[in-house]
């Protein structure tokens, strides 16, 4: 298992006092609480996935969000935990709220839970997979987790070059990266 999903992923930035304000919020333990985020994010990510791969303006709203996640000068990745990754999430904060009603609607069909249960734990799990998109986009990189990557140019804004390995590969490296933070990639 030297390979995680992002689901566990999720599970494990999300914590246990999460979880377990979850599992209030849904009527069941930790265990049924697990499931259940299982189960929505998991949903959320085949909907991206999908949409990502549409040929229209939703899926160049998704790769674009994508590619800002991916972007060398989100250095903090820290500072996407909490409430305030859903503010400074930027584009994938709102690509995420656009799929929550439908991915609600999905996990509501398949679990029984009322959509608007599913709805408010979506509400919970943004800041918690913009946090783990994140550090998935910052990790597939060799040397992305050093700080101060580039020395010598402090608060030189998205330098075209200046951390060789961080920009999306040339020629469908897009769909690469999708692949790798969404489909628990090689670490």
């Amino acid at each position: 298992m030297s390979e995680s999903s992002f689901q566990d992923d999720v599970l494990g930035e999300l914590g246990d006092d999460k979880l377990t304000e979850i599992a209030g919020l849904l009527g069941t333990d930790t265990a049924g609480a697990k499931e259940t985020v299982a189960e929505t994010v998991g949903a959320m990510t085949g909907d991206l996935q999908q949409k990502a791969a549409a040929d229209d303006a939703d899926g160049a709203e998704v790769r674009q969000a994508f590619a800002e996640v991916a972007e060398p000068p989100l250095e903090g990745v820290a500072a996407f935990g909490g409430l305030g990754g859903l503010l400074s999430g930027g584009m994938m904060a709102g690509v995420l709220a656009k799929v929550s009603k439908p991915v609600a609607n999905a996990v509501s069909k398949k679990t029984g839970i009322p959509a608007a249960t599913i709805s408010r734990v979506i509400e919970m799990l943004i800041p918690v997979v913009l946090a783990v998109l994140a550090k998935r986009a910052s990790g597939k990189a060799p040397g992305a987790g050093t700080a101060g990557a580039a020395p010598g140019t402090p608060g030189t804004p998205g330098t075209p070059g200046a951390a060789p390995g961080t920009s999306p590969a040339p020629g469908g490296g897009l769909g690469d990266l999708l692949g790798q933070i969404l489909g628990g990639g090689k670490k």
